[in-house]
């Protein structure tokens, strides 16, 4: 009877080893595919915020051109 409860001991040990390196793989294979992910996201919002600079600059020079039209309309009156 010992034995045999030494014997289910050592199945349960090496089932349970196995099963945890699994879940570990798994869960690391996840993260990577997180992380890829995020890689991502972090590009798009690079491109974003670059998109966003060149459109103030852009306003900028509208709000100038426009201020520039407004005097000239002010000083024909």
């Amino acid at each position: 009877m010992t034995g045999a409860i030494v014997a289910i001991s050592i199945v349960l040990i090496v089932v349970g080893g196995i099963t945890a390196a699994v879940v570990a793989h798994f869960r690391l294979q996840r993260h990577r595919a997180d992380a890829v992910a995020m890689a991502a996201y972090r590009e798009l919002a690079e491109e974003a915020v670059a998109r966003q600079e060149a459109l103030q600059a852009e306003l900028a020079e509208l709000k100038a051109r426009v201020g520039s039209i407004d005097d000239m309309l002010r000083r024909i009156e």
